[in-house]
């Protein structure tokens, strides 16, 4: 471990949950690469578009959810036993997904699941989106003031990735409710409770499409096959949990945080009623501007590494600091402006390399079509609270708690 320790490091905490470009902007002018404390541990950023890039491709960098207990244990003076104790399924659904795994078992499960993740099935789901969108507005068009997060953002990609998995309508609330649980900062009690309800729950799902396969997600991963190879029982668990969260969550948050990029921005939006050309490239200027997943999954050095001038010692944890790299002056020009004209491409807000976020095309499907929904709608659209009394939530996701809004 460094000699830094986690009191002498710069503590991130309110301030970047609040505002974090400020934050990234004052470490970026130390260097691409960043020492600092985040919850109270010792952890690398790495800031720069470049260096960020690299590091998603370095196999230095690993995912090892086991390494990265023994590390932790080790700061703690903790000896950690030699074999991991065995875990509970819960327990595995909430660790052992693509996210946290390198090739070759990265490479096995991504080629099983795009067998059942194909870009014509997402194309197929265009009318049932539409649809699931018109409904919503619907329900909005008397209610005048609204959380428009709560009303519209967060049940639109619940919707689709619940249907699109195949988990009955009855049940997506609750489903929906896990999730959310999931991403926000609760007890590890609460936590482990909430994770072994989803995963009993997602077991019995799994062994009803067994029995009765249907024309959806988790029937196609049940069927894929590369020659002799299949998902595991607690891999597929694993993997709806990983489509729901990586679904869902970060839909909702990109679709909230792209509404009020162009409500504080009002010729923006503007120039987006007056020309709907410019959709698709508004949608890719909220990922870069306020993208939605703003930290890679946790990586542990496998050795040292030298990233962007600073040498990284071995086990050390080191987190991509995606929304940070989406303002790196370096890359990209007058980065803090939002521009919905802006030339498309290089952002990191999906990822880059092994870990490209799967499910990118449907979640700017969707965000496109919300969007340009809510637009033809309402003529109006406006912030029913000052924007300094909105508020964040902060983890892998960032967005807003809630964005009330008045339309009419």
């Amino acid at each position: 471990m460094s000699e830094e320790t986690a009191q002498e490091l710069e503590q991130l905490g309110e301030e970047f949950v609040r505002d974090p470009y400020p934050v990234y902007a004052r470490l970026r002018e130390r260097g691409p690469v960043a020492h600092v404390a985040l919850a109270g541990t010792p952890m690398w950023l790495v800031l720069g578009h470049e260096e960020a890039r690299a590091a998603l491709t370095d196999a230095r960098l690993v995912k090892d959810p086991d390494r990265a207990t023994r590390v932790a244990a080790a700061r703690a003076g903790v000896e950690a036993p030699e074999e991991p104790a065995e875990k509970t399924l819960g327990q595995r659904m909430l660790v052992e997904h693509m996210l946290n795994t390198d090739p070759p078992h990265h490479t096995r499960l991504r080629k099983l699941v795009a067998k059942a993740f194909t870009v014509r099935q997402i194309q197929a789901l265009r009318p049932r989106i539409e649809r699931t969108v018109a409904r919503l507005l619907d329900d909005l068009a008397d209610q005048g003031e609204v959380d428009v997060l709560k009303a519209f953002a967060f049940p639109l990609p619940l919707t689709v990735i619940s249907e699109m998995i195949g988990v009955p309508e009855a049940d997506q609330a609750e489903f929906g409710g896990w999730s959310n649980a999931l991403t926000v900062a609760v007890q590890p009690e609460e936590m482990h409770r909430i994770a072994e309800e989803m995963a009993a729950y997602l077991t019995g799902l799994i062994a009803r499409k067994r029995a009765e396969p249907a024309d959806d997600l988790i029937t196609g991963l049940i069927q894929a096959r590369d020659e002799e190879d299949r998902l595991t029982e607690h891999e597929l668990v694993s993997m709806v949990f990983q489509l729901l969260v990586a679904g869902y969550e970060t839909t909702a948050h990109l679709i909230g945080n792209g509404l009020l990029a162009l409500l504080r921005h009002p010729e923006q939006l503007a120039a987006l009623r007056a020309d709907r050309s410019l959709l698709a490239g508004a949608v890719e200027e909220f990922s870069r501007y306020d993208n939605s997943l703003h930290l890679s999954t946790l990586s542990v050095t496998a050795e040292p590494v030298e990233v962007g001038g600073a040498v990284i010692p071995a086990d050390e944890f080191v987190l991509v600091a995606l929304g940070a790299a989406n303002r790196d002056p370096g890359r990209f020009t007058d980065p803090d402006r939002f521009d919905i004209r802006r030339r498309p491409g290089g952002h990191l807000a999906f990822g880059h390399g092994i870990h490209h976020c799967m499910g990118a095309p449907l979640s700017r499907m969707q965000t496109e079509l919300a969007v340009g929904a809510l637009l033809d709608r309402f003529d109006r659209i406006e912030l029913a609270v000052a924007p300094e009394e909105l508020r964040y939530e902060m983890n892998l996701t960032r967005g807003l708690e809630s964005l009330p809004l008045r339309l009419g």
